[in-house]
């Protein structure tokens, strides 16, 4: 047995027009990270407290879409309308101005919390799932720490002024790519530009998603505004080109206009400076891995899941994927059993490690035959 190694290296004929040192956005704190493979490629003091405003809707929304996923909630439920979620509609806050005694399906509530931003929508919801607005904020914080959002207390369901509803761009983050990657489904209805409301007693209500960048040509498909008198302006934003996802998160922008600018701004910049390599495909056959004494002399081997790298475009040729394995593997083996390794190195520095596995069984071959093989490699090295 003998350790093999395959290098392969991964070329680019692209240079960057902008680097990181010269590149900042006007925003008191940001961040940016390619959604595939999870990396940052830019932040600014990302773990510095902020009211998260009305992006803590996209919490408020996840909440109901575990329970519709599960089946524990369907989107024709209808849920009424309490006097408590009216008032909102009455405060001058955002509403989708739903009247006490309503009956709203989950689905209208959902529309009217994500397009038309509606914090009457919040409290309905809310309610209708954990019978006070106070339980529900509990599930929120429950989930945040699920994910991985440490930094982050909810206290209401729709992020109008709460002292101790706290986020940081980074717990956005977090919970925006988890937001995209656990419900396709139900991630559509944040692309959606317009929501009417048919409301009782008065005229349909027609209003627009409050997201600037939907309206341009970027590929923008989502996320939630927020505004605060304090925190300012803010946005989680993700754009989907030719399969190349960002997600974007600033607080702190001093206007409607820069909260605009900027994220494109920041977007830009991950899309101009920086490729996207897929190295492996989940659940697809990588590399063919050498078998000793099997009744086949190779296994295709793979990874569980999609591999992804993102490289600045100048130093693609940095990149290099490594396989190691002890071998040729001796039969029999197992499918999904781990033979061999796959490392990522970038720079000399290796930047992941995963865990490659056989395709399909392999048996052993008969004794005859593994005595005349282990002749063969004693005679002549012969595997």
């Amino acid at each position: 047995m003998f350790k093999k190694i395959f290098t392969l290296i991964i070329f680019s004929l692209f240079f960057t027009t902008l680097s990181k040192a010269n590149f900042d956005i006007n925003a008191r704190t940001a961040i940016l990270q390619d959604y595939h493979s999870g990396e940052i490629l830019y932040e600014k003091d990302a773990d510095r407290k902020i009211f998260p405003a009305s992006m803590t809707k996209i919490m408020t929304s996840i909440i109901a879409f575990d329970l519709l996923k599960n089946g524990e909630l369907n989107l024709d439920d209808k849920f009424i309308v309490s006097e408590n979620a009216w008032r909102l509609s009455q405060a001058g806050y955002s509403s989708m101005f739903i009247m006490v005694g309503d009956q709203i399906s989950v689905e209208n509530l959902l529309k009217g919390i994500i397009i038309s931003s509606g914090n009457d929508a919040c409290i309905a919801l809310a309610e209708g799932i954990a019978g006070t607005e106070e339980e529900f904020a509990i599930l929120m914080t429950e989930k945040a720490k699920e994910i991985g959002m440490d930094n982050t207390n909810f206290s209401n369901s729709s992020g109008i002024n709460a002292p101790d509803n706290l986020s940081t761009v980074r717990d956005i983050m977090i919970m925006s790519r988890y937001l995209i990657k656990n419900y396709p489904e139900f991630y559509k209805y944040f692309k959606e530009t317009e929501f009417t409301w048919d409301r009782t007693g008065g005229d349909p209500i027609k209003q627009g998603n409050r997201n600037p960048l939907l309206y341009k040509n970027l590929g923008a498909d989502g996320i939630k505004t927020g505004f605060l008198s304090y925190e300012k302006y803010s946005l989680a934003s993700s754009i989907d080109r030719n399969g190349r996802r960002l997600i974007a998160v600033g607080s702190g922008f001093k206007s409607k206009n820069s909260r605009s600018k900027e994220s494109i701004k920041l977007l830009t910049y991950g899309l101009t400076n920086f490729d996207l390599v897929q190295i492996t495909k989940g659940n697809e056959p990588f590399q063919k891995i050498d078998v000793w004494l099997g009744k086949e002399n190779a296994v295709d081997a793979y990874t569980k899941e999609d591999i992804y790298k993102t490289i600045k475009k100048a130093k693609k040729k940095l990149l290099k994927v490594v396989i190691k394995y002890d071998g040729p593997i001796e039969a029999p083996i197992k499918k999904d059993q781990k033979i061999a390794t796959l490392r990522v190195v970038y720079d000399q520095e290796l930047v992941g490690e995963y865990d490659l596995l056989a395709s399909k069984d392999v048996k052993k071959v008969n004794f005859i035959t593994r005595l005349i093989k282990s002749i063969n490699y004693l005679i002549w090295g012969d595997v």
